[in-house]
């Protein structure tokens, strides 16, 4: 039983937990990551930081008025993104994201996409548009955050990374994603791509894709769903057929896993990011001409890997590993996801 003299401190340290729920947490989703052995070799988010020890840039905006940027960073070590900071600076002129920090260390940043074999950017020199800072207002445990907010014509991309799977090497990603903005262009893709911005064949990539697009793998309903792009292919399973294992997204807020081993296996994941848990939508064998896959390592968002351009999407967080992620280390970076609070 605690003495008399510790009970003030006991309460104030719960009260504190109370009013910041993250101000005695150590874990962010890479943190799991890293104690299940598939550790984050590339971190994304604008609205919150992925490792409970990071307190750096989350990502930078550049204001119309004076061309000046700044970065915004977590509010707290390991919590979320201080959006206030954001609205002083934008304060009567507007804000573009323009880099989209690696939280993991290696250096993986995402800046403006340059052209690439379907698609020369709309902004100067063939490059994609940069997204809008205040397109996405969110709300993380009643503080104020922005997600990244893509238009038809916005992209990210870095051609050249470290520590990012390539060849058959396994992999993880997730993505925090609004599921109800969406279209059926191509291609609103979160992952590995092509380093040449060319599609360079079957295999060539491993990335989360959201959307409805026709003509490729599908999943129940009229979707929105989550499928993977493994590039001349959108597939739900190992054929380019509808899986109704792969339902219709309702959810505002998403959370959507793919990942791929050396051992011609990959699986679908997918939930709620606002409460409850991970479903398998499809875990089997790469379709037909897809194993041994032959990833390049780029990393894309909000484009297709030969720079496809024409979706719409909002992305909040997300994340490539080294290996192939267990079911239960995704399972608790959903539990992350969810006592996060997303809201509007």
């Amino acid at each position: 039983m605690p003495s008399r003299s510790s009970l003030p401190l006991a309460f104030g340290l719960a009260s504190l937990a109370a009013a910041n729920p993250f101000a005695r947490s150590n874990s962010g989703p890479c943190d799991i990551y890293a104690n299940g052995g598939t550790p984050c070799v590339a971190a994304h988010s604008s609205t919150r930081a992925l490792f409970g020890s990071y307190s750096k840039g989350l990502y930078q905006v550049k204001r119309a008025s004076d061309g000046q940027t700044t970065d915004i960073r977590p509010r707290w070590t390991g919590g979320v993104a201080d959006g206030s900071a954001q609205d002083r600076f934008c304060s009567g002129t507007t804000c573009l994201i323009t880099r989209i920090y690696d939280q993991s260390g290696h250096g993986n940043d995402l800046t403006q996409a340059p052209p690439g074999g379907a698609a020369q950017g709309p902004a100067s020199g063939g490059y994609d548009n940069l997204a809008s800072a205040t397109g996405a207002p969110v709300s993380l445990n009643g503080q104020k955050a922005y997600g990244i907010y893509v238009t038809p014509g916005v992209g990210y991309r870095n051609d050249r990374t470290n520590g990012v799977a390539t060849g058959n090497s396994a992999e993880g990603i997730y993505a925090v994603l609004d599921g109800t903005h969406y279209n059926n262009k191509c291609c609103f893709d979160y992952g590995n791509a092509e380093t040449d911005n060319n599609d360079d064949g079957a295999a060539a990539m491993e990335a989360i894709y959201f959307g409805n697009e026709p003509g490729y793998g599908s999943g129940a309903g009229s979707g929105p769903w989550l499928l993977a792009d493994l590039e001349n292919g959108v597939f739900s399973t190992n054929s380019a057929t509808q899986n109704t294992n792969d339902p219709t997204i309702t959810n505002r807020f998403f959370t959507g896993v793919l990942k791929g081993n050396s051992n011609n296996h990959w699986a679908l994941r997918g939930g709620n990011a606002q409460s409850g848990s991970l479903n398998t939508f499809f875990s089997g064998p790469r379709p037909s001409g897809y194993n041994p896959m032959k990833k390049q390592g780029a990393i894309i968002l909000g484009i297709g890997g030969d720079n496809s351009d024409g979706a719409q999407g909002t992305f909040y967080e997300g994340v490539m590993t080294t290996g192939y992620p267990s079911d239960d280390t995704e399972n608790s970076v959903q539990a992350n996801i969810v006592a996060a609070k997303y809201s509007t």
